[in-house]
């Protein structure tokens, strides 16, 4: 039966520390695990998820969960878990802000399959994503935090925005990220908060579940229902020319 199961892949990712480890575990088993391992290089969980569960067309999918470690030392080696990425889980800690303010490097190390570029570019400048009106989908391409856009028109991968230790951020007094954080807006992307110790926070029909089962859905529908699915992940001709074009015009 196992064979006949198509699958998914998504990668989680985000500083070191932040709770992914914890998150995959508490998401796949339901249940939450005390002493999380420190992942070196990536760590793989599966999930069984009901694509539209409830109605005629339900069908029941894998959800590998790449858990990459957020290590520095590591960052030259983990392009080798970017490639043919169906999904992204962007992870921080509640209680670190810096870890918020950090997702858009790793937005654009899955992107560019950890090849970021590295020109003479300004600061990021949120106003370029302002035109985007794509539900939960990101189109863009990264240098020095510096989004364009246009470099990447062809990948529309899912994204959520997951906010860890929820419990310290409390006793921390800590009010960052607000109630939409910036970085989940500029990717139009859903997101939710929540303490990886609390079963509760993802149990079947709260609010964090539902989030969790649209994103679900939404990959899915991404990968095998959508006429851009086989383009997913990929650069195309086209986006590759307008890379060139942009690149070779940098003093």
């Amino acid at each position: 039966m196992a064979a006949n199961i198509d699958k998914v892949k998504i990668v989680v990712v985000g500083d070191s520390g932040v709770g992914k480890t914890s998150l995959v575990h508490l998401i796949c088993h339901q249940q939450p695990t005390n002493n999380p391992p420190y992942t070196i290089g990536c760590s793989v969980e599966v999930k069984l998820h009901d694509y539209k569960a409830g109605t005629p067309g339900e069908k029941t999918f894998f959800i590998e969960m790449w858990d990459v470690g957020g290590s520095t030392s590591h960052r030259n080696s983990r392009s080798i878990f970017y490639h043919s990425v169906h999904g992204i889980l962007l992870v921080h800690d509640l209680s670190n802000r810096k870890s918020h303010q950090n997702l858009r490097k790793w937005l654009a190390e899955v992107i560019n399959k950890g090849h970021t570029k590295d020109f003479n570019g300004g600061d990021y400048d949120p106003e370029l994503f302002a035109g985007i009106q794509i539900p939960i989908m990101v189109d863009f391409f990264i240098y020095r935090g510096d989004y364009d856009p246009e470099l990447f028109a062809g990948i529309q991968i899912p994204i959520m925005v997951v906010g860890c230790k929820a419990d310290q951020a409390q006793n921390l007094r800590d009010k960052s990220p607000s109630a939409r954080s910036s970085v989940a807006e500029e990717c139009g992307a859903d997101e939710f908060n929540l303490d990886c110790h609390q079963v509760k926070h993802i149990s079947p029909g709260s609010t964090n579940a539902v989030k969790l089962t649209k994103f679900f859905d939404k990959v899915i529908e991404r990968r095998y229902h959508s006429r851009e699915g086989g383009n997913q992940g990929h650069i195309t001709p086209t986006m590759e020319r307008k890379r060139f074009f942009k690149t070779s015009h940098i003093d």
